[in-house]
């Protein structure tokens, strides 16, 4: 099994790429995730690797950071969802968005990611919500701090956003352009969708 390639980036021609290593190309199929975190061409390049072998096919699939293999593996345990519609939810949302999602039933955000109906949505809901927490991952706005207190006003808006069927990075271009020191989870919310409006 290939776990992991260190080589030399010679291609990148989204979804495939090319690694060299040791004067063999290794091509590969990544998420927008990981390629938007890729060098130039001609520079070194550490990928986490899944190696795929199916009746009729070999592939391999390349990834930036463990929570993004961890999730593409566990995406794959969920009915109906394939190597195609992994990548898909990869390239369409951040693990730490998507993780949020799964742990507040955001079923109408899930239904906006490629190749996501609401029956798969609620599917994912169901079988990664107790996985979500083994990615590794941090997960602003999902948990009450360790002392009981509630979220900070940032996490709320977010959440609520996205409940209200905002696409994950737009909910974040929002919050981050929007909140500010002191702001309620209500102000920032109310700014947000002003802003959403104007823009």
């Amino acid at each position: 099994m290939i776990g992991r390639l260190r080589g030399t980036l010679v291609s990148k021609q989204p979804p495939w790429l090319m690694v060299e290593v040791g004067g063999v190309g290794y091509e590969l199929e990544a998420p927008m995730s990981t390629i938007y975190d890729l060098p130039q061409t001609g520079k070194e390049v550490t990928l986490l690797t899944h190696y795929a072998v199916k009746e009729d096919s070999v592939a391999l699939y390349g990834f930036m950071h463990e929570s993004e293999r961890t999730l593409f593996r566990n995406l794959q345990k969920v009915s109906g969802i394939g190597a195609k519609i992994a990548l898909a939810v990869l390239s369409g949302v951040s693990t730490n968005d998507f993780a949020r999602l799964v742990q507040t039933g955001d079923v109408v955000a899930l239904t906006k990611i490629p190749g996501i109906g609401k029956k798969t949505a609620e599917r994912m809901v169901v079988e990664l919500r107790d996985r979500v927490d083994g990615l590794g991952i941090t997960l602003p706005g999902t948990h009450a701090a360790p002392n009981g207190a509630p979220l900070d006003p940032a996490g709320e808006a977010t959440v609520a956003l996205q409940q209200l069927g905002y696409k994950p990075a737009e909910v974040t271009r929002l919050v981050q352009k929007v909140a500010a020191e002191g702001d309620t989870a209500e102000s920032i919310i109310r700014k947000a969708l002003r802003a959403a409006l104007g823009s």
